[in-house]
């Protein structure tokens, strides 16, 4: 059993064969998924497909690059649909300086502002990282989101980073570029992640993994992810599969026996 912890299933590349996708990832053996709604379009479409699927849950967060965009109204609407009981966790959130739509200051505001409501309403968040560690570390550290915990979301930077995260209460989640030929940064995170604080993830409908890189990825590729990430660690796949998802359970609060 696997539980792929961040997937846009909710993305415009799902509109034409999303039930179609989701049987496909139940039938390899992902039962469990958070999809992951970032704006005023995706928030909306995650809870209702998490209302659908029994196994399936959402995340609410307003993304990085939009973060000019947001207003008072959005946050009070997020933090209106984190009372959900679908909604798990707040994100994603964050960073982003490759993309230059929204200032870096704005970025910075609107990601305290999300961290303030997390810990207001006590849920776990999600963070999104794009050429902006120290940025996002520094800015956690300051805003003691150790209080609330979180997610690295498909983390892709050095390995050097990974105890400061570790230390605030963060899991490490790795996606596609694992399993990357010429990607030695995730694979160095692989095996040095403690085994309590390690997820998995497609990111759906990027960041396919290998032999799909380039084409549109799908939560039951996550099935590529865990076995890469298990032979770098030289474990079962089994073994791999079944720590992840208990790690995800406890991260999220979720009883799969409920």
């Amino acid at each position: 059993m696997l539980f792929d912890t961040h997937v846009h299933l909710n993305a415009d590349q799902f509109l034409e064969d999303r039930d179609e996708t989701i049987q496909r990832a139940f039938d390899a053996g992902v039962e469990y998924m958070v999809v992951v709604g970032f704006d005023r379009q995706t928030i909306p479409l995650a809870i209702e497909i998490a209302e659908q699927y029994d196994t399936i849950y959402a995340a609410v967060g307003w993304h990085p690059v939009d973060a000019v965009d947001m207003t008072d109204d959005d946050l009070a609407w997020i933090e209106e649909l984190s009372a959900h009981p679908k909604v798990v966790a707040i994100g994603e959130m964050g960073l982003d300086y490759h993309w230059d739509k929204s200032p870096k200051e704005v970025q910075k505001d609107v990601f305290r502002k999300q961290i303030a409501l997390a810990k207001k309403v006590g849920m776990p968040i999600i963070i999104h990282n794009r050429e902006a560690t120290e940025d996002i570390r520094d800015l956690l550290q300051e805003e003691n989101a150790r209080e609330v915990g979180g997610i690295m979301h498909c983390y892709n930077d050095s390995a050097d980073y990974v105890q400061s995260f570790l230390d605030m209460n963060f899991h490490i989640s790795l996606g596609g570029p694992v399993t990357f030929k010429n990607a030695t940064l995730p694979k160095d995170v692989a095996v040095d992640v403690p085994s309590n604080r390690l997820l998995v993830e497609t990111d759906a409908p990027f960041l396919a993994p290998h032999p799909n890189r380039g084409k549109r990825n799908e939560p039951a590729y996550v099935k590529l992810v865990a076995e890469k990430i298990a032979e770098l660690r030289g474990i079962s796949f089994e073994e791999l599969s079944k720590m992840t998802t208990d790690n995800a359970f406890t991260f999220f609060n979720i009883d799969p026996k409920a």
